[in-house]
């Protein structure tokens, strides 16, 4: 009996993959499939098991793709009218080899939530071995909250009732396996490691240490954000209308001119290269996202009913983007710039420039009392924490609800935590015709290196 942990980065989303005597299932699997086939294959191992911990609002779950390929049955909480695979309920038993799945309603995070707790019936069915927590319980941190606000109470509540009457009632001795880990928009306090026990977090995780009443209240308290693609994957994740992929889609290599065309035609160009990068030159209409950040803020900016153009500085990263991209729903990404923006440059064609602003010339513009904009656009909880004197406060992923609140007559400054979400933002104001748009590279943790004035 094994347990493979498969991460996707970016998303901090976990699946996982269970193998004893020639039978194997997956837990929440991701889109591209390709690595639980290969542990299959490996390991001499038929797929038989899907299951799903939720209806997933951050990814594409794979469940059909996975399905397609192995015919392996799915399985998901009976509270939720899904289109495809099959309701399972509290007490619900799965068994092959000497691994023993046992399904707990844990509904909180979302009304059909399940944990799958695990046992080893060559030495014990009484004592779970581990737990498949899904969203409702994180390492250091528990799911939010937030999906249903006209029963933000009741929604809290029945988290709290799922964690302390179903999962802490396993043992000390049961580990943990979450769906997400650090960085993922599905919690904000997780830790760092991806390992813990039952007992470890009773003891040690901050929500676990209050009464129901102030669980409650810290639940309803919370501020998440939720980008717009959040209502695209609940459907596609209800529905199963999710198109079936033999293999990642292979955007062509274009030359500068045949780019441009495809723009005339409604291409949306997706700039994957670093904030340096953006502030030398970038194409006119583009929005700048760096390839590590496509998870957290593609959803917010990109649009499905549009093909997209990549503009990278290496194949690989068309190769990376493409795969996040898919993990979101955005099938057709129909090309990439070949040789990058430098082709587009030696081509004669128009570019943008964003230029960079040192934190030191910031301070200097705030002292002068310049007239211009300071857009921070870090989270709420951050900018409440400390911002520097003056500054606006939209964050990036709202920026398209809010672009009318920012004076496009005044020089605008973005501004963030390091300067990357800034160079969103600043991509962002620029595509919609901002003309003096700048970022100040390093931005907080430069402040804090060389010290500014914080509010």
């Amino acid at each position: 009996m094994f347990i493979e942990k498969i991460k996707s980065q970016g998303l901090a989303h976990m699946s996982y993959f269970i193998g004893d005597k020639g039978q194997a299932a997956v837990i929440d699997p991701r889109r591209d499939i390709d690595v639980y086939s290969k542990l299959a294959e490996k390991n001499n191992l038929e797929i038989t098991h899907i299951f799903e911990t939720h209806r997933n609002e951050d990814y594409v779950i794979g469940s059909q793709q996975l399905h397609h390929f192995t015919g392996a049955q799915i399985y998901h909480g009976g509270q939720l009218e899904f289109e495809y695979g099959n309701g399972v309920n509290e007490g619900d038993v799965f068994e092959f080899g000497d691994v023993m799945l046992k399904i707990l309603s844990t509904p909180g995070h979302t009304f059909e939530s399940i944990s799958i707790a695990l046992y080893d019936k060559s030495f014990s069915t009484d004592d779970a071995v581990g737990v498949f927590t899904g969203d409702a319980l994180f390492i250091g941190d528990v799911g939010r909250t937030d999906f249903f606000p006209d029963r933000a109470q009741e929604v809290a509540g029945l988290l709290y009732e799922s964690i302390h009457q179903k999962l802490l009632t396993l043992g000390d001795q049961c580990i943990i396996y979450p769906a997400h880990g650090a960085g993922s928009v599905c919690g904000s306090g997780m830790a760092s490691r991806e390992f813990s026990t039952i007992g470890y977090e009773r003891r040690n995780n901050p929500s676990l240490q209050k009464n129901k009443e102030d669980f409650i209240q810290q639940k309803i308290n919370e501020h998440h954000y939720q980008p717009p693609y959040f209502r695209k994957m609940e459907y596609l994740n209800q529905s199963g209308d999710v198109p079936i992929l033999c293999h990642l889609p292979t955007p062509k290599p274009l030359s500068a001119n045949e780019f441009a065309r495809e723009m005339e035609s409604g291409l949306q160009v997706l700039d994957l290269r670093n904030p340096e990068a953006i502030s030398g030159a970038t194409i006119p209409g583009s929005l700048s996202i760096p390839v590590n950040m496509l998870p957290a803020f593609a959803g917010f900016f990109l649009s499905y009913d549009k093909p997209i153009g990549l503009v990278a500085d290496e194949t690989d990263e068309v190769q990376d983007a493409v795969r996040h991209l898919v993990r979101l729903g955005y099938d057709n990404i129909r090309c990439y710039l070949n040789g990058g923006l430098h082709k587009w440059e030696t081509s004669g064609k128009d570019y943008n420039t964003i230029p960079a602003v040192h934190v030191k010339e910031l301070i200097g513009k705030i002292e002068n009392n310049d007239q211009f904009t300071l857009l921070d656009v870090r989270s709420i909880d951050e900018f409440e924490s400390g911002h520097l004197p003056g500054a606006q406060h939209i964050y990036v992923g709202e920026l398209p609800k809010f672009i009318g609140q920012v004076d496009s007559s005044k020089p605008v400054v973005t501004f963030c935590g390091s300067g990357q979400r800034a160079a969103i933002a600043a991509s962002y104001l620029k595509q919609n015709g901002f003309p003096d748009v700048s970022n100040c590279l390093g931005s907080m943790s430069a402040c804090k290196a060389v010290g500014c004035p914080i509010a």
